[in-house]
């Protein structure tokens, strides 16, 4: 298997701007899955950074109290204690939308204030399309002449409440407000990477694209520039200590960076005309499914999405899409719930007209029947391609908003069977592999290893479907005699009627799930 059969190529990539190298060779990835295990090995990375070493970090939230262990210390209290050692900490938050709003603008200047007062610089940045967001969650750790120590971060984890949860699910004891039905504390379930190789010097590299770059942080002012001006708000990058050399390679994994930025203006330097190698990189790598698509993601909205898994299937008539999805939006409220239902209504719906028995769409609850809210955005591919990243499955993520993910091919055969599930010569690889039966055992409530009739997506998709039909059964007949094993239900979406549809559906595209592509790209239906 060549890397470019299923890894975009620099020309795929789109972007002639950037210095992102195509791919990067002789890495090792570790999937982290839950926020509890996730904070863990930061906060033991960034405790062991020592003076001149470097920690660089962006991200769409940062919550400056959130704990990163039960009795540890918290976010702000961490990077500011590195950077009074000496470490040099900068930092690139999302600027956000105000508080009323539900956002986090408040927040994030707080945790910025914080890391500036112990020496640390963290700039709040605005340099998005209306209504966009920076939605990368990326943190990277390098040491000066200890190459062998670096290490970055990546994947669908903020720095912020409710993130932390655990393999139980009871959610984050500092918690954000959600929709009731997730309660005061909202379970949660999110996938982060540890990476180590030279890919680390690639995400360095991406760090430094946008923070060296010369546009005004705030572009949608004047009101909001004159606000940060009063608050005496950090508003030009200071320089960057030089980058150090690509670390030495550390394992048998291959990784490229994806990522989306809109096109706007003024341009990106790193990306005149925007890039969407997230979305091309996923496109590149759908069309090569046979068998089984895994994927968990927050939303799964667009019909330009779900249009790239319904021709696949209709091309390949084994191919099965396993999705687990959230329950319910994040929000209650008659304005703000219909648009969020109206795209994966939309999605759905297309994707089972295309293969209605071959579509298999749940959500997750803990075992006193919360919902839990899955933030994961992870797909896996016949068991050889994976991503795990910041990017959801709708067409902002792909096109509007800034996004980061990692893409990873495991030199590395797995020898059980089936051995070449797709039938492509391709080879089931061992990450791949092993981050699905881990988010599949985790769901049906399995130890370790006790996964052999998951291999096989045939059976897998049997053992799945079997396990939520039961908990189903279970739930809707009171709840009588033991609780079935396993956390999956079958995901359910309701049509919307006429007078809601009317307006949500607009308010959806125009809002919830914006276009940041050219207008020439637009017109092409490509990304």
């Amino acid at each position: 298997m060549q890397p470019q059969e299923w890894l975009l190529t620099t020309a795929e990539r789109g972007n002639p701007d950037t210095s992102i190298p195509t791919w990067n060779t002789g890495n090792t990835v570790e999937p982290l899955i839950h926020g509890q295990m996730y904070f863990d090995r930061l906060l033991a990375e960034v405790e062991a950074l020592e003076h001149g070493d470097h920690l660089f970090f962006t991200d769409w939230r940062g919550d400056p109290d959130e704990r990163m262990r039960d009795n540890g210390p918290t976010i702000a209290e961490a990077f500011a204690a590195a950077a009074k050692r000496g470490v040099v900490v900068k930092g690139l938050l999302w600027r956000s939308h105000v508080d009323k709003l539900a956002y986090s603008e408040e927040e994030n200047r707080t945790l910025s204030d914080d890391i500036e007062a112990a020496g640390g610089e963290v700039l709040l940045d605005q340099r998005v399309r209306r209504g966009g967001s920076h939605h990368q969650k990326l943190v990277v750790l390098r040491h000066p002449g200890r190459p062998e120590l670096d290490v970055a971060f990546a994947g669908g984890i903020d720095l912020c409440h409710s993130r932390r949860d655990d393999p139980d699910h009871h959610g984050d004891r500092q918690a954000v407000r959600m929709a009731k039905a997730y309660g005061p504390n909202p379970p949660w379930h999110d996938v982060q990477l540890m990476l180590r190789g030279p890919v680390v010097g690639a995400l360095d590299t991406s760090f430094r694209e946008r923070w060296n770059d010369p546009a005004p942080l705030d572009q949608h002012g004047p009101i909001s520039t004159i606000t940060d001006m009063l608050r005496h708000e950090d508003m030009r990058a200071d320089r960057l200590p030089p980058q150090p050399p690509d670390p030495p390679e550390h394992g048998p994994h291959t990784v490229q960076v994806l990522r989306t930025y809109p096109a706007m203006r003024p341009a990106y330097g790193f990306a005149k005309l925007g890039e969407r190698s997230v979305a091309r990189g996923y496109t590149k790598a759908i069309k090569r499914a046979r068998r089984l698509v895994y994927l968990e993601d927050q939303y799964l909205w667009s019909k330009e999405v779900a249009q790239l898994f319904a021709d696949a299937m209709r091309g390949n008539p084994e191919l099965h899409l396993v999705a687990v999805v959230p329950r319910h939006p994040d929000v209650d409220g008659a304005f703000a719930l219909p648009p969020n239902q109206v795209g994966r209504e939309q999605a759905i719906e297309l994707c089972k007209k295309a293969a209605a028995d071959r579509v298999h769409v749940f959500d997750l609850e803990n075992h006193a029947g919360t919902p839990i809210y899955v933030h994961a955005k992870v797909c896996v591919i016949d068991d050889v391609w994976c991503s795990v990243g910041s990017d959801n499955f709708n067409r902002r993520s792909w096109t509007h908003d800034s996004e980061l993910s990692c893409a990873t091919l495991d030199e590395t055969r797995d020898e059980r069977e089936p051995v070449d599930p797709a039938g492509l010569g391709d080879g089931a690889r061992r990450f791949a592999r092993e981050l699905r039966l881990a988010l599949m055992r985790e769901h049906l409530d399995r130890a370790d290893g006790d996964d052999e009739d998951l291999l096989d997506p045939a059976s897998a998709i049997e053992a799945v479907t079997n396990a939520a039909d039961r908990l189903k059964e279970w739930n809707e007949g009171g709840r009588q005699g033991p609780r079935p094993p396993g956390r999956l239900i079958p995901h359910e979406t309701n049509r919307l009627p006429w007078y809601q549809r009317l307006w949500a559906t607009p308010a959806y595209r125009l809002i919830y799930d914006p276009d940041g592509r050219p207008w020439r790209e637009r017109r092409a239906a490509s990304w």
